[in-house]
């Protein structure tokens, strides 16, 4: 059955997008289709699955119900300030809403050239393609906010990447909304106030309903937004995850993690990892993270001022303290990720947390191996875990004031072993998964890794290697933006 699109942003923001016509391509053609995700959304597998089906997923063609749109945003990338970035290589082709009421857009990454690809080709490659695939399926299954992967698809082309010509790919994906800070920074650096008014108010409706024509609106969605981001970024540093390019485009007014380009897992603790081959100063390193979401969230405060309060002294005032609010919501969501993780069904003693850090930095400790094993280590079997350690300085006093502050050390390493994953998209593997497909053809390495990652906390016998570090020959990654 085709896919009957709502189309609320095409008919309510106007000015807002450019139309956009599908590029067409030589030869599209399937190569995942998230049929569990598909199910959730109401799609029909089978037509989805369907020449026509992999037509629209392709950004071949798109049928009558679609509006295929560029959404129209600016963006701060690395500080800097751009006034017009826009879906230069995607599309929105329009909303679903699920059996559940809840609405869904429907976005093409890769789909071609539109009006703001500033040069660009617009296309996209399969190996990156499925990187988002494989982590945004990897985030979802954590519990983390995130767009999703729809569908996977070749377009029969070549496209010239740094490594030569690549396969062409487009994924098609899910999201809440694809509204970023950015969107409301478009209009507010062209002075159309009643832009961003409408931006928000849509904003609103789709993400904060209960908002929607109350006085004060703005200054509280502002606080909404900002504990949605507080409460993502500290799920990430929980499970050493880092996006690695915090820009305000690719930072949602909705909550949801979007747009893994240079994004990977740490491997060994270190506050300073980064992977972005652009990002030279460390801006968007692990530890910084916290600290750009307050920075994303002051812009997005200043796109706001002017509907806050007319007083522009006030409005700076109220969103001042709004901004200063999100920085103890992050406090209080990084201890609660890592109290859980310490195995504490509420709170737990805040230097536990802050010691835990300042014992794993320098010491070379595998983060995702680290949790896994402190369960043992709290129920008679510290061994395994002191052998993560270079010198280990510092673990076994830190052990034992864990040990003493947790009433039931049995109950407390099941909850540890229910959200400290066993298996995460470790980068040797994800690099040799997308190397196997994008050169040879051969799905069955990303396959086997997708499904591992998809059931992050079911411990498998024979699976050893999906768990284990890298090689120390394995050397760094590096990781690469709009590829």
């Amino acid at each position: 059955m085709p896919i009957a699109f709502d189309n609320t942003y095409a008919r309510e923001l106007k000015g807002a997008y450019v139309s956009v016509a599908p590029q067409g391509w030589a030869e599209p053609d399937l190569v995942l289709l998230n049929t569990a995700w598909a199910a959730h959304l109401g799609l029909d597998a089978e037509y989805l699955q369907s020449p026509e089906g992999v037509a629209m997923l392709s950004g071949h063609s798109a049928p009558a119900t679609a509006q295929p749109i560029a959404q129209a945003y600016a963006g701060h990338q690395f500080g800097s300030f751009n006034p017009q970035l826009g879906d230069g290589r995607a599309y929105l082709l329009g909303e679903v809403v699920a059996p559940d009421g809840t609405r869904h857009d429907i976005h093409l990454k890769g789909s071609g050239r539109t009006p703001f690809s500033r040069g660009g080709d617009g296309r996209a490659v399969l190996g990156p393609v499925l990187r988002e695939y494989l982590v945004s399926e990897a985030m979802a299954a954590l519990g983390i906010p995130t767009t999703r992967a729809l569908a996977a698809c070749t377009t029969g082309d070549r496209v010239l990447r740094q490594h030569g010509l690549e396969p062409g790919a487009v994924l098609a994906r899910s999201a809440s909304s694809h509204l970023r800070v950015g969107t409301l920074q478009f209009f507010a650096a062209r002075g159309q106030t009643d832009m961003v008014a409408r931006v928000a108010d849509y904003a609103i409706a789709r993400h904060d309903p209960d908002l929607s024509g109350t006085e004060g609106r703005y200054l509280a969605f502002l606080s909404r937004v900002g504990a949605r981001q507080a409460q993502l970024v500290a799920q990430w540093m929980g499970v050493g995850f880092v996006h690695g390019v915090m820009n305000t485009d690719n930072c949602t007014l909705s909550g949801e993690t979007i747009d893994y380009g240079p994004c990977a897992f740490m491997d060994n603790y270190d506050p300073a990892t980064v992977f972005s081959s652009i990002d030279h100063g460390g801006r968007y390193a692990y530890a910084n993270q916290p600290g750009i979401l307050l920075w994303n969230m002051s812009r997005l405060a200043e796109a706001l001022l002017p509907l806050i309060d007319p007083d522009q002294d006030r409005a700076i005032a109220l969103a001042t303290e709004a901004v200063e609010r999100m920085q103890d919501d992050n406090r209080a969501a990084w201890l609660s990720v890592f109290a859980r993780k310490l195995g504490f069904e509420g709170t737990c003693p805040e230097g536990l947390v802050d010691d835990l850090h300042k014992m794993l930095e320098g010491q070379g400790v595998d983060f995702t191996r680290f949790f896994r094993l402190l369960p043992d280590a709290i129920t008679g079997t510290p061994e395994p875990l002191k052998a993560l350690f270079g010198t280990g300085e510092g673990l076994e006093d830190w052990l034992g004031l864990l040990t003493r502050a947790l009433d039931k050390p049995d109950l407390a390493a099941e909850r540890m072993r229910a959200v400290n994953p066993v298996y995460i998209p470790r980068n040797h593997l994800v690099e040799r998964a997308l190397e196997a497909a994008s050169d040879h053809g051969d799905l069955n390495p990303f396959l086997s890794l997708l499904e591992h990652v998809q059931q992050p906390f079911t411990l498998r016998e024979g699976s050893e290697v999906y768990a284990d570090p890298a090689p120390k020959d394995a050397g760094p990654i590096v990781t690469f933006c709009g590829t």
